[in-house]
């Protein structure tokens, strides 16, 4: 009896395991690319085009082997460009010096949406929103930079210098320069990060009592400054629509909204700032006005943490993403750092809880360069295990629910094992064919998924055998809002 029981308990286990673990079709699974005082990319020092170049492809290609779909690159980190911009100079961290572009010239921005597209993979233009001088007295201004030409937008908080997010001119400059990315580079979303108003330095006053006595309008002051946010995410959320519809907008916040012993819908949890109190950044009401179209909520923290536990938050930003999309910001480069973060489970258990967490849909990773290390050995638990299979990044039906045309698919005539595959979408963009293949009964299932391929007109595949005779093989087309058309079904000859 204790035998047969025993069996039936490690039975359950396995089976559990398998069912936590299973990899689901949909799911968003990027990394952040730090441009910022070049923390991910390019190297420090290293301002030639093409070294510059080579060292993107290499970070492209080792996320796209980790099984990521998306990277979230830091396009502008202070006030600069990592493109040609008719509103702000060239970065320091591309070439050495602010306004200084890039010899032999290229536009970096328009090189990384191009070489992560190839790959099938994601590109979302992360955009710090108010920073403009990243270290007072020590940072490289050019003469053109906006603190130069309007200094009076400006504010200085600590070593940092900022946008005053209470002068709507200069909110007005931030919402044009995102409208004109939109406008010239085929980003899938613009991404902001959680620095909106300056996180508090102790005993220090954020010197807004100028823009406060001009506009307040009789509100308080903690009111009026998030009500400055507020307008700077729906002016920017109706100019990506303008521009581009199928444009996403995404906001990765510090990790609590607020604790609720603030407020009884907050969550359980002590933490020293919050979005909603000191950022003066309302989240929740964004997402419940549909201002964005994902939420990544920073949980850079263990489980059980003490004053923030990860297992608390992504239960709680699961019941309050309102129908928005929620891919956590999960911590890597904390591997190592403490007893929680030198265990070999703790990144495993978290996408466990992402993947059997209701209303959570992905991972995004920080950041791209504690990846070369394989910590914990966690590339090779996610390339072998847990991102093993692709998958597509979830759609958004609010933005657009209607399916591509299937494609059409023919043997091509004298060249092995080889499909051409036609596009017959004409009345939206298609992005990538999704061609699946199986030895028995075929499924759309990430298993099966042979390769995911960059859409054209007409694409020729090689499929191979593997040793094993291919009983079925489907190819079917994903637009750029990721609708997957119906299965095109071909013969195996």
């Amino acid at each position: 009896m204790y035998l047969k029981t025993a069996l039936y308990f490690f039975a359950c286990l396995f089976l559990a395991s398998i069912l936590v673990s299973a990899q689901p079709k949909h799911e968003f699974r990027g990394v952040w690319v730090a441009t910022v005082d070049n923390i991910d990319w390019p190297t420090k020092g290293n301002y030639s085009t093409e070294s510059q170049k080579a060292e993107f492809i290499r970070l492209l290609d080792m996320h796209q082997r980790n099984g990521m779909n998306a990277v979230v690159v830091q396009v502008r980190p202070s006030t600069d460009a990592f493109y040609p911009s008719p509103y702000e100079p060239w970065s320091e961290w591309l070439t050495g010096k602010q306004g200084r572009p890039p010899v032999p010239f290229y536009d970096p921005l328009e090189f990384m949406v191009t070489e992560t597209h190839k790959r099938g993979m994601e590109f979302h233009a992360w955009c710090n929103p108010y920073r403009a001088e990243f270290q007072i007295g020590k940072s490289s201004i050019a003469p053109t930079h906006i603190t130069r030409i309007h200094p009076d937008w400006f504010l200085s908080y600590g070593d940092k210098r900022y946008f005053d997010p209470g002068n709507p001119e200069g909110r007005n400059f931030v919402v044009n320069v995102i409208r004109d990315i939109v406008r010239r580079y085929d980003v899938d979303a613009i991404h902001f990060d959680d620095y909106f108003y300056p996180y508090r330095i102790a005993g220090k006053a954020f010197p807004d009592d100028s823009s406060f006595n001009k506009y307040g309008n009789g509100l308080n002051r903690e009111d009026w400054r998030r009500s400055n946010t507020d307008s700077i995410i729906l002016a920017l959320s109706k100019a990506i629509r303008e521009e581009k519809p199928y444009c996403r907008f995404g906001i990765s916040p510090f990790g609590v909204w607020r604790n609720n012993s603030k407020d009884s819908v907050g969550s359980a949890t002590k933490a020293g700032q919050t979005n909603y109190d000191d950022l003066y950044a309302d989240i929740v009401l964004w997402l419940k006005q549909g201002w964005i179209d994902y939420v990544a909520p920073q949980l850079y923290w263990e489980f059980g943490h003490s004053a923030a536990p990860y297992e608390v938050l992504i239960d709680w930003w699961s019941k309050h993403s309102y129908g928005k999309q929620c891919y956590i910001g999960l911590g890597i480069y904390r591997a190592g750092s403490n007893a929680a973060w030198r265990d070999r489970n703790q990144l495993p258990r978290m996408i466990d809880a992402i993947r059997t967490t209701p209303g959570i849909d992905g991972a995004i990773y920080f950041s791209s360069k504690t990846f070369d290390k394989n910590p914990n050995g966690w590339n090779d638990s996610l390339r072998n295990h847990y991102y093993r299979y692709p998958a597509i990044i979830p759609p958004m039906a609010w933005i657009d629910s209607v399916a591509p045309a299937a494609p059409q698919l023919q043997w091509q005539e004298g060249m092995k094992n080889t499909v051409s595959i036609v596009n017959q979408e004409r009345q939206k963009k298609v992005k990538s064919f999704i061609v699946y293949s199986a030895s028995g009964a075929l499924d759309l299932l990430p298993a099966n998924i042979l390769k995911i391929v960059t859409a054209a007109d007409t694409v020729q595949v090689v499929i191979p055998s593997n040793g094993n005779p291919l009983k079925q093989l489907a190819v079917t087309s994903l637009d750029f809002q990721n609708n997957e058309s119906a299965p095109a079904f071909l013969p195996v000859r």
